[in-house]
């Protein structure tokens, strides 16, 4: 396999061999204008001529003599083009800020304002949001690479990084690819050939057919040799799209079928293998490093086991229950792998291990940089992509296998924006808030994305990849269960309680992990939602309060006071009075059930001030301290005959507070002191991150339509009684703002904006009585 490269200066032949897959680029050290050169890999032996006019050795892709090595290694690149997005690409360039590489991020239209376009030295756009019309236009990103003067590309991981074709494009154009060489990439891509290979080098291989036949009735057959139950496989997949387990004959039919067609949309090649399903596996990988010298080191397992939808979701390092004799048994077949494909770069080498019997099978190689490796570097100490960097430069491995040691336990996390109640549906939209643990050595925070980034439909719906370190597996879990309670998301539905599930599980904290663990124990994983407790319903009060008042005071440019009559709350002279606050929150009672399962359930607090509070304050926060009188609301009988009850849960509870900067509340709820909650509101909920806890209410409000037959007017939802009003005419107004307060049946109802505009007229005033449907607002059209 023979191609050219031209340069200005120098033409370069370069010879490829698919069976040991090193590349030689071939020159003279010598200016000398024709130079005969002598090429010898192993016996084999080729001679051929270059014209060499300025000849300089070519670092990053040839095998090199010892002159040329020694210049080697005190090279690196200037700079590179990560060809990639979202949080990999940020890794990446941090690496090279602290090597001093320079980089060039490219991104699509819907990426414009990203992290990793803020993260690189320059950026270049590449298109529409589809990755087919951006982060896959190979040759779009080797042009825009060469203009840009980028030695080499990181391909990260997904999209082009395991494409042989555009590896080979880019040594074509004098780029290096940071990656394993195409003929690695080519042989470990189809699963049915990686095992042919690895059989060959005594690795162990699942028994199953990886053949070429597709004929449905052989393939009957030979499922019928190896025995059910069996697993069907896209010979190309990847993602556990075109797999389906076989339990019996009699569903293999209809089962090849589905994962045929699968395959073909997903990977436009249909063809499967058949192997043994081992019902009781562990997904154990190695990560594996090779140079372009022959050498090649593991650096130890990771365990990711535990999955949904065949995917990833917690991953460890080492794994769980690992002796030091099945590691380097493990090891040295991870090794004898990386080695059957002459691999260069960072590759991992993933086994199934059969908890039943205790012997593990090759399953697949993954040619590139894994999601998970950040808890190979905490176990390490080691930065896998300045490896990557070194390698590709042609420096030598850095350290020797003798040289690596574990060094304590990690675990990676990976938060989606998705529902595990809805079999982990993944969700798009706008990070309204994000808050995580604080970062340090022992504690990382992967992402791309920051407050106010959204979530895009065109992509993988990752938010970041939390990863705690510590000295051993228990310490490291709960670190973890702890950096997740402190990791606070609002806008989006994601993952995290699920994970806090996880993480507590006795099994989980056991170590006795197997890939169907997320099924085996689904009743525990996906409990039913607990009804809020008093607490937060007391903290979701006080914040409503507190907020209305900030909005009044801010309306009217007035500074927080104790007069009664410029106060939200409502409260009547001579005698103790209440605000009464209605709350929902859903309910999933049955987790084994769908979204269907969700009820809701109505919660009332009553915030009582009494008289001393009002006419002898004693500082300016004196109107934020009320007794709070928490009660379910219970609903018997239906229409006219329905009746309607309040429950007190407990005795009533003293409330004091204050709101801080972005929705932090320091509180004080009965005898105890809540010092960091986390109120937030959006999109009509009340979000409560406290003590560890998380929970979701709906607001007190009402829906309002226009009212009075007037488009952008808002009208009374109710008769009652307009108890504050909170804008004036030409007064601009966002969405969601309080714009009048309403008392209907000794209950509250603060009336809000429900899109951003102005303010046209507004036609009510404090203590006025008011019809339903009244207009109390019209907004400017």
């Amino acid at each position: 396999n023979k191609w050219w490269r031209h340069t200005p200066q120098i033409m370069w032949r370069h010879y490829y061999c698919r069976t040991q897959p090193q590349r030689f680029a071939v020159l003279s050290n010598t200016p000398a204008s024709s130079t005969s050169v002598l090429a010898n890999y192993n016996n084999a032996r080729s001679t051929f001529t270059i014209t060499t006019p300025s000849a300089r050795p070519f670092v990053g892709g040839a095998t090199l003599d010892a002159q040329q090595r020694s210049y080697a290694a005190r090279q690196m690149f200037d700079k590179i083009l990560v060809a990639n997005r979202g949080e990999i690409a940020c890794r990446v360039m941090r690496t090279c800020k602290t090597m001093g590489v320079k980089t060039v991020a490219v991104y699509s239209d819907a990426d414009a304002n990203s992290l990793h376009v803020q993260s690189a030295d320059e950026a270049v756009n590449i298109g529409k949001p589809p990755a087919k019309d951006s982060y896959l236009r190979g040759d779009h990103i080797i042009e825009i690479a060469k203009a840009k003067g980028a030695q080499a590309i990181h391909p990260g991981y997904g999209f082009l990084s395991e494409n042989e074709g555009f590896a080979i494009k880019c040594q074509n154009n004098g780029i290096e690819f940071i990656g394993p060489p195409p003929a690695a990439i080519e042989a470990m891509g189809s699963k049915s050939a990686s095992k042919e290979i690895m059989s060959k080098a005594k690795v162990p291989v699942v028994p199953g057919y990886h053949g070429s036949n597709q004929d449905p009735s052989f393939l009957a057959k030979e499922a019928s040799k190896i025995g059910y139950p069996i697993l069907i496989k896209a010979v190309y997949g990847g993602g556990g799209k075109g797999m389906r387990i076989v339990t019996s004959e009699a569903e293999f039919v209809d089962m090849l079928n589905s994962a045929k067609r699968e395959a073909m949309s997903s990977f436009a090649d249909d063809k499967v293998l058949l192997e043994k399903y081992v019902t009781r596996p562990r997904h154990i990988e190695f990560q594996i490093f090779g140079d372009k010298y022959g050498d090649a080191v593991h650096l130890f397992e990771r365990d990711c086991s535990v999955q949904r939808r065949h995917q990833k979701i917690i991953e460890e390092a080492p794994a769980p229950h690992m002796t030091e004799e099945l590691r380097n048994t493990m090891g040295v077949a991870a090794v004898n792998a990386a080695k059957a494909v002459g691999y260069v770069g960072a590759g991992t080498v993933e086994f199934i291990f059969d908890c039943e019997t205790n012997e593990f099978y090759f399953m697949e190689m993954n040619t590139r940089l894994q999601v998970e490796h950040p808890i190979t570097e905490m176990i390490t100490g080691l930065d896998l992509v300045e490896w990557q960097l070194k390698v590709a430069a042609g420096h030598k491995l850095p350290l020797s296998q003798d040289q690596l040691h574990i060094n304590g336990h990690a675990f990676e996390s990976r938060i989606y924006a998705e529902n595990p109640n809805q079999n982990f549906l993944p969700g798009t939209g706008k990070l309204v808030h994000m808050s995580t643990p604080a970062v340090g050595p022992a504690l990382r925070v992967e992402t791309g994305v920051r407050q106010g980034d959204e979530v895009s439909i065109f992509y993988d719906p990752m938010i970041a990849k939390l990863v705690v370190w510590d000295k051993d597996r228990a310490a490291a879990l709960r670190k973890m269960d702890l950096a997740l309670s402190q990791y606070k998301v609002v806008g989006l539905t994601t993952n995290i309680e699920f994970l806090r599930r996880l993480c507590q599980h006795p099994v989980f904290i056991k170590g006795d992990v197997e890939t169907n663990f997320i099924p085996m124990y689904r009743d525990q994983l996906f409990k039913p939602t607990p009804p809020p407790s008093v607490r937060s319903l007391a903290l979701a009060a006080l914040h409503t309060v507190l907020s209305d008042q900030k909005a009044a005071q801010d309306a009217t440019h007035t500074k927080p006071s104790n007069d009664p009559w410029t106060t939200l709350s409502g409260w009547r002279q001579q005698r103790s009075s209440g605000r009464q606050l209605k709350f929902t929150a859903a309910i999933h009672d049955d987790a084994n059930k769908a979204e269907s399962a969700t009820k809701d359930q109505e919660y009332v607090v009553e915030l009582v001030q009494n008289n001393s509070h009002i006419h002898n304050p004693t500082s300016s926060s004196a109107n934020n301290k009320y007794e709070a009188i928490v009660s379910r609301v219970e609903k018997k009988g239906e229409g006219k005959a329905a009746k309607t009850t309040f429950v007190p849960l407990g005795d009533p509870i003293q409330v004091s507070g204050e709101i801080k900067n972005d929705g932090e509340i320091a509180a004080r709820v009965g005898s105890e002191t809540v010092p960091t909650a986390h109120v937030l509101e959006h999109d009509g909920k009340l979000h409560i991150f406290e003590s560890g806890q998380y929970q979701q209410l709906s607001l007190p409000r009402v829906t309002y339509t226009p009212g009075g037959g007037s488009k952008g007017a808002l009208a009374a939802p109710m008769p009652g009684k307009v108890i504050s009003v909170l804008v004036q005419p030409g007064q601009s107004v966002k969405k969601g703002q309080p714009m009048i307060v309403m008392e209907a049946m000794k209950m509250e109802h603060t009336i809000r904006c429900p899109d951003d505009g102005v303010v046209k007229t507004v036609n009510c005033d404090a203590d006025q009585f008011v019809a339903h449907n009244h207009v109390l607002v019209r907004m400017e059209d």
